[in-house]
């Protein structure tokens, strides 16, 4: 399995970005597809995850900002994060599990800065 995250950059606060990860390989649909993030100096947070059944879950600090979607027939997940505040920059990483497999992509970096 490959992951292959997009979409980062610089933006305002107050700004919108959405981040993209396809993935190769067939086990896609029956994974659970997250996005994490890390900021300098900390550690690595869920930020949003949705299940094989569409189910999503998400960081107390991003919720009703940030929307997760998945689209099982493009192998591809999506971030739209609104409303982007400076504590929202770090490197965000696509996840997928799968049984016992975790697999991560290589990250994108989103910078929040006026």
């Amino acid at each position: 399995v490959q992951l292959q995250a997009s979409g980062g950059g610089m933006v305002q606060p107050g700004g919108s970005l959405r981040l993209s990860c396809a993935a190769s390989g067939s086990i896609f649909s029956a994974s659970i597809m997250g996005w994490y993030r890390q900021a300098p100096g900390k550690q690595r947070e869920l930020v949003a995850a949705v299940t094989s059944g569409g189910y999503t879950n998400y960081a107390d600090s991003v919720k009703g900002r940030f929307t997760i979607s998945r689209h099982n027939a493009e192998n591809t997940i999506y971030l739209q994060m609104n409303s982007l505040k400076p504590e929202d920059a770090a490197v965000y990483y696509c996840n997928l599990r799968y049984r016992n497999a975790n697999y991560w992509g290589q990250g994108t970096e989103v910078t929040v800065s006026s």
